[in-house]
């Protein structure tokens, strides 16, 4: 497989101006993979091109993946600053002082001396055991707080104060939580992750972010075929069987998973796309580096939202709450 050269690879930009690439590598298995596997990808996806990976440490695999980048660093396929790696503290490590343990963990495991970027993972406290079905309730679960989610945000610009991280960001936020917050961080997140695919849009919090220099990084950009059953209803929507998406496909003769790719890339979000094989992740780098969809095209699948929210979160419900709407302040 022939590297793709990174004079090809579209760049986003953080408000430091520091330019970073449009795509990156998703690192969870989705509970179909084991850590060796996605390791593995990771270690033939950077020898491809791939230069951002994004990482956590709930996804059990950062020791691998360390193994895996400090191969690649002694063949000298790359050099760490080349890379741009995220990571993410879990749920249960946002008390006082476990932000740094958590980091410094996740720095142990993946081998490095600094993270590019360190997310908070959900706005939260709120644990669940891993694999656990949806109707699994922690007693401790409790809503949002703006008081402990600010906590939790002080650590992380500690981090940055160390040296530790470069960048710090939040993820599956609401326009709600980010207007509480945002007034209140001394550092300004660089980045929101959150899902993001054809029939999720999420268009005012995308341009909530965008408009607050926040780069909006898209998780499930196919609509996550592969996701767990906990995660699955059956109202969801399949990206990859929407009109608008097939008609783009058909028109360029592409996978309809490129299409959505594509789509992501020209709407202005960094996706995180997950396989371990590697026609299939050599084929979504490349994918967006030619033949972009019209302005038809991008138009029409913008029309195509459903508003079908994918990983509705039921695992980190409280006791007495409605359903999984109120960890998105739709209660």
């Amino acid at each position: 497989m022939e590297k793709l050269g990174q004079d090809r690879i579209l760049r986003r930009t953080l408000y430091s101006g520091e330019q970073i690439p449009a795509m990156g590598l998703g690192t969870f298995g989705s509970d179909k993979y084991d850590a060796e596997t996605i390791a593995g990808a990771v270690y033939g996806a950077v020898k491809y091109g791939y230069r951002f990976l994004d990482c956590a440490a709930v996804y059990q695999n950062e020791d691998k993946i360390g193994g895996v980048l400090q191969r690649l660093f002694a063949e000298k396929q790359v050099k760490r600053e080349e890379l741009f790696i995220a990571s993410k503290v879990w749920n249960d490590m946002h008390g006082e002082g476990k932000v740094l343990e958590s980091c410094e963990k996740s720095l142990q495991d993946l081998g490095l001396s600094y993270l590019d970027l360190y997310f908070v993972h959900w706005p939260f406290p709120n644990y669940h055991a891993p694999g656990c079905s949806r109707d699994s309730r922690n007693p401790d679960s409790r809503p949002f707080s703006v008081e402990e989610f600010m906590a939790t945000w002080r650590q992380c610009e500690a981090l940055v104060d160390r040296g530790l991280v470069r960048y710090i960001g939040m993820s599956n936020m609401t326009v709600k939580k980010l207007e509480a917050v945002l007034p209140l961080c001394r550092i300004q997140p660089a980045a929101l992750e959150m899902e993001l695919h054809p029939s999720f849009q999420q268009p005012q919090l995308f341009d909530y972010a965008v408009a607050h220099r926040i780069l909006p990084i898209g998780y499930c950009p196919m609509g996550s075929p592969s996701r767990p059953e906990r995660d699955r209803t059956a109202q969801d929507v399949a990206d990859m069987q929407l009109p608008a998406v097939l008609a783009a496909a058909s028109a360029h003769g592409i996978h309809p998973a490129l299409v959505c790719l594509k789509w992501a890339v020209q709407r202005g979000q960094v996706p995180i796309p997950f396989s371990v094989k590697p026609s299939q992740y050599a084929a979504n780098l490349a994918c967006i580096t030619q033949d972009p969809l019209t302005m038809q095209e991008m138009e029409a699948i913008r029309l195509a939202d459903k508003n079908c929210r994918l990983i509705k979160g039921q695992v980190f419900l409280w006791e007495g709450a409605k359903g999984w709407e109120e960890l998105w302040d739709m209660a």
